[in-house]
């Protein structure tokens, strides 16, 4: 087949996260099994208009501030010409509207909406015209196919009318080459690690926060903030607010294999957010032997399993954040349960097995295409 992938950013964008992950893992094995994967997306500063990465070939036109915009044109006047037989609208930023031109079998990736949590992250203008274009992104698509990890969200689509048989479960995996248990120590002081953008709706500000009553209880306990972001500004300035400046380490960015180390060195991994698609670092730490703690977040419920895999807490709760934390760094026996049922839980799904579900729907969609001719 020829499949026409759709996204706000590849791989190599400096912007990319989990969704970037998700997509180029499937669509790489995909790519590999003999079918022709395009991957249109924006560009970025010393990025190529066109390379081939790993298989997929990655096509890319106009700045993430307005590929949207950019986008139907750029369909109609070239990539409609290539005659794909199936198109993927990867849903992660502002939905696709111009995409409703293509009569192309068609399927959506979704993996998570902002809704009211946008107001957390951007200015009024812009959090009301990402609020209510998603609002009219579920009158439009309901019809669409829909390939889905998170039952958080699938739930939210199926209460905005989007039929319940249209949804196609593909299971998020992590790589198991990559995430793994290094065979390396602990950190001699317990460690408590945050992974993942910088951005104020992943509300890092809130273990920030919790950190001085974790110390109340765990004197010795240190915590490295791992990535970057927009937001650093501001938490750096909490930090030193707090006078935690000696206990605190902002890391910036860093390599794969780095954050590989980081996950193993560290006693609990923590994720505050308001809203994750899943929660990518979660599974990741748990492969890496480490349990997790969460807030109960869309997203973040779907990938830690409470007591199996990791701890929850009420979103926006200092003192259950750091309780959670608390109890994980002094329990020896639940860090260890917490440790073996993460272990178990990362390995049980595999990109092959999700790239396999993925071209499944795929061909099943163009085949019905062509039955209705």
């Amino acid at each position: 087949m020829k499949i026409l992938v759709i996204n706000w950013q590849d791989i190599k964008h400096p912007l990319a996260g989990g969704a970037e992950v998700h997509l180029h893992e499937i669509f790489e094995r995909i790519a590999a099994k003999g079918h022709q994967v395009t991957l249109f997306s924006c560009g970025f500063e010393g990025a190529p208009k066109e390379e081939i990465i790993n298989g997929i070939r990655v096509i890319r036109a106009g700045g993430r501030s307005y590929f949207n915009f950019i986008l139907p044109f750029y369909y109609l006047l070239k990539l409609r010409r290539e005659n794909f037989d199936v198109v993927v609208l990867d849903i992660n930023k502002i939905p696709f509207f111009s995409p409703l031109l293509i009569r192309k079998p068609r399927a959506i990736i979704v993996h998570h909406f902002f809704r009211k949590a946008i107001f957390l992250e951007a200015s009024l203008p812009v959090a009301y015209y990402v609020y209510l274009t998603e609002k009219l992104f579920f009158k439009l698509y309901r019809k669409f196919p829909v390939l889905y990890y998170s039952p958080s969200t699938r739930d939210e689509m199926i209460a905005e009318g989007f039929p319940p048989e249209n949804f196609y479960y593909v299971p998020i995996a992590v790589d198991l080459n990559l995430y793994r248990v290094l065979g390396i120590p602990k950190s001699e002081k317990p460690l408590v690690v945050y992974l993942g953008r910088i951005k104020r709706y992943k509300s890092v500000d809130h273990l920030i926060k919790a950190f001085p009553k974790i110390l109340e209880k765990v004197p010795e306990a240190h915590m490295a903030i791992v990535g970057d972001g927009d937001d650093r500004p501001r938490l750096e300035q909490l930090v030193r607010e707090l006078d935690l400046q000696d206990r605190v380490k902002f890391t910036g960015f860093v390599s794969e294999e780095e954050k590989v180390r980081w996950l193993n060195r560290a006693w609990v991994v923590v994720n505050p957010s308001s809203k994750e698609g899943w929660g990518l670092t979660m599974t990741e730490a748990n492969a890496c032997g480490t349990p997790v703690v969460a807030a109960n977040s869309p997203g973040l419920r779907d990938a830690v399993k409470h007591g199996e895999t990791g701890l929850l807490y009420p979103y926006g709760d200092i003192d259950a954040l750091a309780n959670s934390v608390v109890k994980i760094l002094t329990d020896t026996d639940l860090r260890e349960k917490l440790r073996q049922g993460g272990l178990d839980y990362a390995h049980k799904y595999t990109w092959d097995y999700a790239a396999d579900k993925t071209l499944e729907v795929l061909q099943n969609l163009v085949k019905a295409k062509g039955d209705k001719k």
